[in-house]
C-alpha cells in the first residue's frame, strides 16, 4: 500500500512537472505585435518594450509601420491602393532594429505571423469618436482580410498634449489637456465595447496618471511627443503589461537613463492604467 502511494505521488509530481514545463514553454513563445501607426507608436513601442520583455524571460518581435502624423483615413487609402510609402521599423527577436523604407501595409502584414495588430488615430483626432469611426471600420476590415484567424486587433490609446503645447491640433480641445484626455478616454472606451478589438492599450491614461506624480506635466519633449526616457518608458510599461499580462511593477528592468524613482512612477502609472484604462489614478511618488 505504501509502495503504491509512493508511485502515485511520483507520477503526480512528474505530471505536474510536465504541466509546468508546458506552461512555461507557452509563456515563452515568441509574441509578435505590429503597429499601423505614426510617431506615437514609435514613442510607445520601438523603445524599451523589448528590454522589459527580456527581463521577464519573454520573447517578442515588434513591428511599426510609420508615417509621421498619419491619421486613420490615410492608412485606409494607403491600404486600398496598396501604397508602398511606409517606413517599416522592426525590432527583431534579439533586439536589433532594422528599417525598411517604401513598404506597404500588405507587405508588413505578410512579413510575420502576427499575434496582434495595433491601430490608432492621429493625435489631433484621437478624442473625436465620430471622426475615428469614419475610417476605423474600413481599416479593420482590410487588416482582417490579410491576417491569420488567430491574429487579434488592439487599439492604441494615445495621450493628451502637454498643457502648454503649441500643437495646432490642440485647438480641437480648447487647448485644455484635461478636455483632451477626457475625450480620448471616452472615445477609446466606446471603441473597447465594440466587437473586433481584443483590448485597448491605455497609454493615454498611463501618461495622465504619471503627470500626477512628482514629475508633473513634463512627459513630452515638444508638447506632444513623449519625453525620450521616462516618458517613453511609461508607455512601454503599459504595452508590456497588456501584452504579457504581467505586473510591470515586478519587472526588474530600468533604462540606465532614468532614476529609480522615475522608473517606479512609470511602472505604477502603467499598472494603474491597465487596471482602470479610462479613469486616472493619482501616483503618490
Amino acid at each position: 500500500m505504501k509502495r503504491y502511494t509512493i508511485y502515485t505521488l511520483l507520477l503526480l509530481l512528474s505530471l505536474q512537472g510536465g504541466f509546468a514545463q508546458v506552461r512555461d514553454e507557452v509563456n515563452k513563445q515568441v509574441l509578435k505585435v505590429l503597429a499601423i501607426g505614426n510617431s506615437f507608436s514609435e514613442d510607445a513601442l520601438e523603445n524599451y518594450l523589448h528590454d522589459l520583455a527580456a527581463a521577464a524571460d519573454r520573447e517578442i518581435i515588434i513591428g511599426n509601420l510609420y508615417i509621421g502624423g498619419a491619421p486613420l483615413d490615410l492608412h485606409v487609402r494607403n491600404a486600398q491602393e496598396d501604397k508602398s510609402i511606409y517606413s517599416y521599423r522592426k525590432v527583431a527577436l534579439d533586439g536589433n532594429k532594422t528599417t525598411q523604407e517604401n513598404t506597404s501595409i500588405s507587405k508588413a502584414l505578410a512579413d510575420e505571423d502576427w499575434d496582434y495588430v495595433s491601430l490608432q488615430q492621429a493625435s489631433p483626432l484621437s478624442g473625436q469618436y465620430s471622426v475615428i469611426m469614419q475610417s476605423l471600420p474600413a481599416l479593420m476590415d482590410y487588416v482582417k482580410g490579410k491576417i491569420a484567424p488567430h491574429t487579434q486587433l488592439v487599439y492604441h490609446q494615445t495621450w493628451a498634449y502637454q498643457a502648454d503645447s503649441q500643437h495646432e491640433g490642440f485647438v480641437n480641445y480648447q487647448k485644455s489637456q484635461q478636455q483632451m484626455y477626457d475625450a480620448i478616454a471616452s472615445s477609446t472606451k466606446q471603441i473597447s465595447k465594440q466587437k473586433g478589438f481584443a483590448f485597448v492599450v491605455p497609454c493615454g491614461t498611463a501618461i495622465q496618471n504619471a503627470r500626477s506624480s512628482s514629475i508633473g506635466d513634463h512627459y513630452t519633449r515638444d508638447g506632444y511627443h513623449l519625453e525620450l526616457n521616462y516618458g517613453r518608458f511609461t508607455a512601454a510599461c503599459t504595452w508590456y503589461e497588456k501584452l504579457f499580462q504581467l505586473d510591470a511593477r515586478k519587472n526588474t528592468y530600468k533604462p540606465a537613463s532614468i532614476t529609480e524613482s522615475q522608473a517606479q512612477i512609470a511602472k505604477e502609472a502603467a499598472h494603474a492604467a491597465v487596471k482602470k484604462p479610462f479613469k486616472t489614478t493619482k501616483i503618490k511618488k
